[in-house]
């Protein structure tokens, strides 16, 4: 298990430090193009098939390839060296995690809003969010950018290291080594969270071929983001934001979403911050009123982005270092 928290560490650090590299082969963007193909194929059983079923197996199909391909690499690397697997699981851990370049997005919104650019800013930020943004003004681009680093707290960071962890310390009863279970962990959340992402939109097309991805979703998020949502109190409490406030606004609003998972860290962040997120948004020309988080604060300032930033780095190492601790603890508890 040293191995594995080593390599996690690792990766964590380098991933800040450089983010995801742009690369047509990344494993995200390769989830993202078998499940294209999965929906292309599930969608032929719709003469026959309730709509759900179809997104069921469709479902099904991703899940199954890409767990089937990374433990079929896995194996073959390891039995060419065993070193080559633990670095191959590193790579794996890597891929999974998308903090560095999250703040590298954000950090473009905030230059171009302090720099008074606010087409570009537009831009930018709807490279984050799936709501209009060519309306929005300063204030409204400032949120949708702290919504979306909040959110993707726990999509990107958070849930992947969870299940990387709660695999390796569930594999070690089965005789797996824990970096091996560890890949199984945090490629089957990557599946679940991208075919989410695909077909997890509440539309015509999707509303009941996504069914069954949007649920699966919301299941593998729930203990992450409610972890997430407390680290991130924590994390306020180190950097000498309001923590006091972000347990407020925590406890009041982390349920007003649509979601049952987003609320949590954004919740608590918009209570460290001090800022009002949430209400109206467009969505594909229509206005969706949404619950306020944090009501009665400010409106978000381009400046509170990088203190945000700020914010998701102090979380990410410390639910890292919290979720070691607790692993190792329990694992050694079993041992």
């Amino acid at each position: 298990m040293a191995v594995l928290f080593i390599s996690l560490a690792a990766v964590l650090a380098i991933d800040l430090l450089i983010g995801d590299p742009r690369w047509r082969y990344h494993p995200v963007r390769l989830l993202g193009m078998l499940c294209e193909r999965a929906e292309r194929l599930a969608r032929r059983a719709e003469r026959w098939l309730p709509v759900r079923l179809c997104g069921a197996l469709a479902w099904g199909m991703v899940s199954g390839v890409s767990l089937a391909v990374a433990l079929t690499l896995l194996l073959l690397v390891s039995r060419l060296q065993p070193l080559a697997g633990m670095v191959f699981a590193a790579a794996v851990l890597f891929f999974s995690i998308a903090a560095g370049d999250l703040i590298r997005h954000a950090r473009q919104v905030s230059r171009y809003l302090l720099g008074g650019h606010l087409v570009q800013a537009r831009q930018a930020v709807a490279m984050m969010v799936g709501r209009d943004t060519d309306a929005l003004d300063a204030s409204g681009i400032a949120r949708a950018c702290i919504e979306s680093v909040a959110e993707n707290l726990v999509d990107g960071v958070t849930a992947p290291i969870f299940w990387a962890l709660v695999a390796a310390l569930a594999g070690a009863g089965f005789g797996l080594e824990p970096y091996g279970a560890a890949v199984l962990g945090a490629v089957g959340y990557k599946a679940i969270n991208t075919m989410d992402s695909m077909w997890g939109y509440k539309n015509d097309r999707y509303r009941e071929f996504g069914w069954c991805g949007a649920r699966a979703d919301d299941m593998a998020t729930f203990l992450p983001a409610r972890i997430s949502g407390l680290i991130v109190i924590g994390a306020a409490v180190l950097l000498g934001y309001d923590g006091r406030q972000s347990a407020r606004v925590f406890r009041r609003d982390r349920l007003q979403s649509s979601s049952p998972n987003s609320g949590q860290t954004e919740a608590a962040a918009a209570g460290a911050l001090g800022v009002q997120l949430g209400g109206t948004a467009s969505y594909f020309g229509t206005e969706q009123p949404k619950p306020l988080i944090g009501g009665g604060l400010r409106p978000p300032e381009a400046g509170d982005i990088e203190r945000c930033n700020r914010l998701l780095i102090a979380a990410a190492i410390l639910f890292t270092a919290t979720m070691m601790i607790t692993i190792g603890t329990l694992g050694a508890v079993a041992g």
